[in-house]
């Protein structure tokens, strides 16, 4: 997989391997269905509150909406290098995960703590995230995000294991 050097000594290849320090900020797109929008919204202001640009694609109310139609474009805005990381968010989180997993390039992990939150960027590099609004409460989701957003890719073995994935090996 190609690396190119970026900010602080980290890699960015393609589709986001970026794995940025707690005090880096990134560019990160948020997207939720209807019954994530609430938590959306607080995972959005924490972020911007710690100096991350936060790009939303999504849903802007409770109103009942197809969660393809929002979590898609997030994740391909994370494909494309238009943002480096990505929070999609839903009942459960599994359906936004499955969307954006369809996306080449992404690798999208339901995250129910900190614990898989840091698993899935130090032995994934998981480059987004999904979140289950009717599973996690406030506190818990922040800690996730900040989790994840702190973990760094280990490599090693690990990116052997990335590239086999990536392959499709």
């Amino acid at each position: 997989m190609p690396r190119v050097p970026q900010r602080h000594g980290y890699f960015l290849g393609p589709a986001g391997n970026y794995s940025p320090r707690e005090a880096d900020t990134a560019k990160i797109a948020i997207a939720s269905d209807h019954a994530g929008y609430r938590l959306k919204e607080v995972v959005k202001t924490h972020l911007t509150g710690k100096g991350h640009q936060v790009e939303d694609f999504g849903t802007h109310s409770e109103e009942p909406v197809d969660y393809p139609d929002f979590v898609r474009p997030a994740a391909l805005s994370v494909a494309e290098g238009g943002n480096e990381l990505g929070i999609v968010l839903g009942g459960s989180g599994n359906g936004e995960a499955m969307v954006a997993n369809k996306v080449p390039g992404i690798r999208c992990a339901v995250c129910w703590n900190r614990a898989s939150a840091l698993l899935a960027k130090e032995h994934n590099n998981a480059n987004v995230i999904s979140l289950g609004a009717r599973l996690l409460s406030e506190q818990e989701a922040l800690s996730i995000v900040d989790a994840w957003l702190g973990a760094q890719f280990e490599g090693g073995r690990h990116a052997r294991r990335l590239e086999k994935l990536e392959s499709g090996r």
